[in-house]
């Protein structure tokens, strides 16, 4: 090759080189400015990648090829190719999702959120307004950047499912109602936390469980309205659908009542701060499931009406408890549970029923004899303080019922061996196995009952740690907990599974002053996870507990 030849061969490299360089430059450029992550390639004006060779099937002859190789190739137009995307990474995680390639989305101000239903107007502005988007409400055009909600016809569908598209620069989650699309704006908002983008593709989301809840004890420890709307707000993020509030209790009533305001505590929170949490939870799919617990854990109605108390055979009165020999017990009690119906729309409702003291003792047709005689007089000669306590129960079912409520009572308010049987339609709230003639969870799935999840041993956080109780850990629940995980540390078997309804974590104030309502939020954080990922997704989870940690850290 002549001297002439190699250095025209030597510029032709160093041109090529430099185009490489601008090309690189320009992917920099674009990814710092936050258009997204994918690779250029530098083509020819026929597409061609510049530096490709001629085939000899194009027509050219060979001086041609060796002048076109000489030639200054053309300015290259630089093409986006992505990588195909990857699963999004959310508390709990997404069910399914197929990937694909292209940018993903980010919120831009200036862009849209619009709906395709006014059912989702509210879903619409939320997210709108958490992302810094414009509401456009109904809109039929289509622009780019749009975040579209949208109602489907996928009649049968679990409701709260949703189906979520990221394409072409924009956003559209869809689902059968307004419960899966809240879901679908939930997974989005996770996933652009903190500048993140949400990942081409599609994904399909439900949960594995219909209940998932959380359950605060406001009757022993009073919490401020501001604080209990902020853990609404959380549970909503993270897709849970039920806050109950356990509202009375020996040591304190804390909702104003209008039927019996003698009753009330005086730090309590007041009709209208409660009708704002109500409305707040809805507005997040969220279900309030009030508790006014009887027969036992009274002691605040009791004090204000003392002549209601249980009181043995000795005269000596038993600490929560009311006399159901009364007809005076029940109608107050109704009077409330009557009065809070109308405060707390939702279909769900606590009834209580545990630790009813006159069912420790050893004898207690002998302890309370005004109990004994009320019991037979009911059911005849063989009734029992047991039956005389269950058919309690089922009148105060009764009177929830009335309301159209679907109804939860504690296990140890279900009672073996009785000619009194509760009310079928009770779902058993199974919290523990330690209570008198304790029953495996299996004797109640056996016998046809719904379940809900409440294991003492993983589930409960209870102020100050007396008696056995230790503070859970996220981790623990994440790793060793599931829904058929009734009691202690063993599963039922998974038939019984879809009777399993699924779960609460439940913070227990015995202790009141042992933490603040900021040690309390910050302690319950990592297990409130974990809780929702082992009821939304069946599954193992996919990341470690270390992995599991970080990314809460990152989505917030």
């Amino acid at each position: 090759m002549s001297q002439h030849r190699r250095r025209a061969s030597a510029k032709q490299v160093e041109r090529n080189r430099k185009r490489g360089l601008i090309a690189v430059a320009a992917a920099t450029a674009v990814v710092a400015g936050g258009v997204g992550l994918g690779l250029w390639t530098s083509s020819g004006g026929d597409g061609s990648p510049v530096g490709a060779a001629l085939s000899p099937a194009d027509g050219t002859t060979a001086s041609s090829r060796a002048t076109a190789s000489r030639t200054p190739a053309p300015t290259p137009s630089p093409t986006r190719v992505y990588p195909l995307s990857r699963t999004p990474r959310t508390i709990p995680a997404v069910r399914s999702h197929t990937p694909a390639r292209g940018p993903g989305w980010r919120p831009v101000k200036g862009e849209r959120v619009v709906v395709d239903d006014a059912d989702l107007v509210d879903e619409g502005r939320l997210i709108a307004g958490e992302l810094g988007l414009t509401y456009a409400g109904e809109a039929g055009d289509v622009r780019a950047g749009d975040v579209r909600l949208a109602l489907n016809d996928d009649e049968g569908a679990n409701p709260e499912s949703y189906a979520m598209t990221v394409r072409g620069g924009r956003v559209t989650i869809s689902g059968p109602s307004d419960a899966g699309v809240f879901y679908g704006t939930r997974t989005l908002k996770q996933e652009v936390h903190g500048g993140g983008s949400a990942p081409e593709g599609v994904v399909h989301d439900q949960p594995a469980k219909p209940r998932r809840g959380f359950m605060l004890d406001i009757a022993r420890k009073p919490f401020t309205a501001s604080w209990i709307e902020d853990r609404v707000r959380e549970l909503g993020d993270l897709k849970f659908n039920e806050l109950g509030l356990h509202f009375s209790d020996d040591q304190g009533f804390r909702i104003e009542s209008t039927s019996h305001p003698e009753v009330v505590s005086k730090d309590h929170l007041t009709k209208a701060q409660v009708k704002a949490i109500v409305e707040l939870a809805a507005a997040r799919h969220i279900t309030v499931v009030p508790e006014i617990d009887s027969p036992g854990h009274l002691g605040a109605v009791i004090a204000a009406h003392p002549d209601l108390q249980l009181r043995n055979a000795s005269g000596v009165a038993t600490r929560g408890a009311i006399d159901i020999s009364k007809d005076a017990s029940a109608a107050i009690v109704d009077e409330l549970l009557d009065e809070y119906a109308g405060l707390f729309p939702g279909d769900q409702w606590h009834l209580g029923g545990d630790e009813y003291q006159a069912l420790t003792v050893a004898d207690p047709q002998a302890s309370f004899p005004q109990l004994a005689a009320a019991a037979t007089k009911a059911y005849g000669s063989g009734g029992t303080v047991a039956d005389l306590t269950t058919g309690w129960l089922n009148d105060r079912a009764d009177t929830v019922r009335n309301h159209d409520r679907t109804m939860r009572v504690w296990n140890d308010g279900f009672f073996a061996g009785t000619s009194v049987q509760a009310a079928k339609d009770l779902q058993v709230a199974y919290w523990t196995g330690k209570e008198i003639g304790a029953r495996q969870p299996v004797s109640y799935l056996a016998a046809g009952r719904e379940v809900l999840n409440y294991n003492d041993e993983y589930l409960y956080y209870v102020l100050g740690e007396p008696q056995t109780f230790v503070y859970p850990t996220g981790r623990r629940i994440y790793e060793q907990w599931t829904p058929r995980v009734l009691r202690g540390t063993q599963a039922v078997p998974a038939k019984y599974d879809a009777q399993i309804l699924g779960g609460s974590f439940a913070v227990w104030c015995d202790l009141a002053g042992s933490q603040t309502q900021a040690q309390v939020a910050a302690g319950i954080r990592m297990p409130l996870r974990a809780t929702v990922q082992k009821l939304w997704d069946p599954g193992t989870p996919a990341l470690t507990w270390a992995q599991f940690k970080s990314l809460a850290d990152k989505v917030g």
